[in-house]
């Protein structure tokens, strides 16, 4: 097959994507955008469990040159953020190429072009592309992770599935179901199980901030004038305050370092709660340690007790397929998909290269990222356009 010639070639039509190339065509800069899944935003429309709500305002939420409804809640719904997410793709004229998957993407030092090899599922065939610009918006949630290092896994008799696959508690009615991991997911997870009438219970294995929402709206908008520890020491406080000032007692520890300290240093994002931890304390939702074996439905625990379950759910969250095709990067991404600079200088590379979405700050970093790559590439085409010009005069 020919090769196909591109200006910019955008993988992933996550939020990030959608968004670098909704900028790009309002710069009238040619791209086209090459997706796995048979749809844009997969995780939100297939991977997403019902009750989910932005944690966020949606003011920090919103996709470049688009902002919500005034009339939209402050806290979007996973339903309406989808319909967000059709109208954005629909007015921006994104059109992203589905069920291709990136193989390769090395840079082409003679032609100067980043070339992308693309293996495409509609026809069963392989598909390359050139690019003189490539953005990496495969996104920080792009492959479910479940540990292989739990003893016993495979005699477990009962369901199985990782977060993704959870769309509601009404399945599980009745059902002794574990959830591993207590990140944010894990968390509300538990909470939806508990609404239906399931016993449920959840891993906590490491020490985890609780903020409300509004805490953690607060915490952005005062980054923007005060330093991080301050910040950081205030939304303590006000958790000590809201929640109590030792929830060890029922399982959870608060780490040493602030909340979002961790989340830069780590990537270890804070629990906004949305009701949990009242079911925590009121003993709706039990709480238990890291799991040391499994046999059969029986689950043992690292302080020695044990459980049998009937459902495991594992919210253990993602891992990045990056290092799996993209070559000839040592600049832009670490080993793990994340952007190696801090943010806000985080999404350029050399040769051309740019990420959108990989430095942990969720939708408002993303929609950062995708106007500054827009911008460079068109100030970078306009640079070339007039030494092209004065060159042939």
């Amino acid at each position: 097959m020919p090769d196909h010639e591109e200006t910019v070639i955008v993988v992933g039509a996550g939020p990030s994507g959608i968004a670098t190339s909704a900028c790009l065509n309002n710069l009238s800069i040619p791209n086209i955008v090459l997706e796995r899944e048979d749809c844009f935003a997969s995780l939100w429309k297939k991977k997403s469990y019902d009750r989910l709500h932005l944690h966020l305002a949606k003011k920090f939420c919103e996709l470049p040159h688009m902002p919500f409804p005034p009339s939209s809640p402050t806290y979007i719904s996973r339903k309406q953020f989808v319909q967000y997410i059709d109208e954005y793709v629909s007015h921006f004229r994104v059109r992203p190429l589905y069920n291709r998957l990136v193989e390769s993407a090395t840079f082409d030092r003679a032609r100067q072009r980043w070339r992308v090899e693309v293996f495409d599922a509609n026809r069963g065939c392989e598909e390359v592309y050139f690019g003189r610009f490539l953005v990496v918006a495969s996104g920080e949630t792009s492959d479910a992770y479940v540990p292989d290092d739990v003893e016993g896994l495979e005699t477990f008799v009962g369901e199985v599935i990782h977060s993704t696959e959870y769309k509601s508690g009404e399945k599980y009615k009745n059902e002794r179901v574990l959830v591993v991991g207590s990140g944010n997911s894990g968390m509300e997870i538990a909470l939806d199980l508990s609404n239906f009438d399931s016993a449920a219970s959840i891993v906590v294995r490491s020490p985890v901030h609780v903020v409300s929402r509004e805490m953690a709206s607060l915490g952005l908008v005062l980054l923007k004038h005060l330093p991080l520890k301050i910040v950081d020491g205030l939304l303590v406080i006000l958790s000590k305050l809201v929640y109590g000032r030792d929830l060890s007692k029922y399982g959870i520890n608060r780490p040493k370092e602030g909340p979002f300290f961790m989340k830069v240093k780590y990537g270890k994002y804070p629990v906004i709660d949305v009701g949990t931890i009242n079911k925590i304390k009121s003993s709706k939702i039990q709480v238990v340690p890291s799991i040391t074996r499994i046999r059969g439905k029986e689950v043992e625990f690292s302080n020695g007790k044990s459980d049998s379950f009937d459902v495991l759910i594992f919210a253990t969250g993602f891992k990045r397929s990056t290092n799996k095709w993209l070559k000839d990067d040592d600049s832009l991404l670490d080993e793990d998909g994340i952007a190696k600079q801090s943010f806000p200088n985080h999404w350029k590379g050399m040769n051309g290269i740019y990420c959108a979405g990989l430095s942990r700050k969720g939708l408002y970093g993303a929609a950062m990222d995708a106007i500054n790559i827009a911008n460079d590439i068109k100030q970078l085409l306009v640079s070339s356009i007039r030494s092209l010009l004065t060159s042939l005069a």
